[in-house]
C-alpha cells in the first residue's frame, strides 16, 4: 500500500489513528478496572468507584471464591461440558451442514426453509423444558449439551463455507471411490479449518457460559457448572437469600467479590482465543460470502 504524504493524508491518518486510540482505550479500560477491582480492598472499592491500580493489593475476594473445594468441581464440569459439548456439536453440525450444502440433496430448499424458519421462531422455555423431561435428561449433563446441540446460525455458516470448496474436488474423489463420508472427512473437513476453528469457538463459549440451562434442567447442586456457583457464591457474599431479592433495602453484593467473579469465569474460555485467533477472522468471512 502506497502511503499518501500529501498534507490531507498526513492529516486524516492523524484523526484516523486519534479515534482508534481512543475507542481502543474505551474497549480495554473496562477490563483493566474490573482486574484491578478484584485485587483491591472493599473499603477502598467503596471509596473509589473506579479504580486502575489498587493503593493496596489484596487477595480476599480470590481466598472467598476459592474458601470450597466445589468451585473446582464445578470448574470441571464446565470444562467436560465444554469440551465434550464443542465436539458432539461440530460433529452433527459438519453433518447437516455438509449435507445441506449438496445441491443435488432432495428436499433442500425445504430443509433450508425450515432451519431458517427456527431462527425467527422457537419453542420457548417451557415447551423445551417439557420435551427435556419426556426424554428423561431432566438432572444429567446431558441436558446441558443435547438442547443446543446445534445452532442454526452456525449451521448456516459452516454450510455456505462447504458450499464454496469446488466441487471438482469432491467428484475427482468420488472417481477413485471415495464415499460421502469420506469426502466429508478426508477432503471438505481439512479444506474447513478457518470455518471449523470459528464455530467451535462460538459452540466453546455457548457451552461455557451455560447457565439457565443449568438451573432449569439440573436438581442436584453438585453438578452445577461454574457459572451457576458463581453465581451463588455473589449471593453469598451479599449476605441475601433468593426470597429477599426483592427487598430494596437488601445492599448489594461485595464489589471485589463480583469483579473476581468475572475474573474467574472469564479467564479460562479467553485463553482459548489465541490458539484460534488466526482462523478466526478467515472463517467468519469466508462463511458468509456466499448463500
Amino acid at each position: 500500500m502506497v502511503e499518501d504524504k500529501s498534507i490531507g493524508g498526513r492529516v486524516f491518518a492523524a484523526i484516523n489513528f486519534t479515534l482508534l486510540a481512543l475507542i481502543a482505550l474505551i474497549t480495554v479500560l473496562p477490563f483493566m478496572h474490573v482486574v484491578a477491582g478484584s485485587f483491591t480492598t472493599s473499603a477502598e472499592m467503596a471509596a473509589n468507584k473506579f479504580v486502575l491500580i489498587p493503593k493496596v493489593w489484596s487477595l480476599d475476594a480470590y481466598k472467598f471464591i476459592f474458601s470450597t473445594n466445589t468451585i473446582f468441581k464445578a470448574m470441571g464440569v464446565s470444562i467436560g461440558v465444554t469440551a465434550i459439548g464443542t465436539v458432539f456439536s461440530m460433529f452433527v453440525t459438519s453433518l447437516m451442514a455438509y449435507g445441506l450444502s449438496r445441491r443435488d440433496l432432495d428436499g433442500r430448499t425445504l430443509i433450508n426453509f425450515l432451519v431458517v424458519f427456527t431462527m425467527l421462531f422457537h419453542g420457548g422455555m417451557i415447551p423445551t423444558f417439557l420435551v427435556v423431561k419426556e426424554l428423561g435428561l431432566i438432572d444429567s449433563y446431558a441436558s446441558l449439551i443435547l438442547p443446543s446441540a446445534i445452532s442454526a446460525f452456525n449451521m448456516i455458516i459452516l454450510k455456505n463455507f462447504f458450499q464454496n470448496i469446488p466441487e471438482g474436488l469432491e467428484e475427482s474423489a468420488k472417481i477413485d471411490g471415495c464415499t460421502d463420508f469420506g469426502i466429508l472427512f478426508r477432503i471438505v473437513l481439512p479444506l474447513s479449518l478457518p470455518a471449523i476453528a470459528t464455530i467451535s469457538l462460538f459452540y466453546a463459549v455457548t457451552y461455557w457460559n451455560t447457565y439457565m440451562s443449568a438451573i432449569l434442567y439440573l436438581d442436584d447442586s453438585a453438578k452445577w457448572p461454574i457459572q451457576v456457583l458463581l453465581r451463588q457464591i455473589v449471593v453469598l457474599a451479599s449476605g441475601m437469600d433468593y426470597s429477599s431479592t426483592l427487598d430494596a433495602a437488601v445492599p448489594p453484593p461485595d464489589q471485589t467479590i463480583k469483579m473476581a467473579v468475572i475474573v474467574v469465569a472469564t479467564i479460562p474460555i479467553l485463553l482459548v482465543y489465541p490458539f484460534l485467533q488466526k482462523h478466526f477472522a478467515k472463517g467468519a468471512m469466508l462463511g458468509s460470502m456466499k448463500g
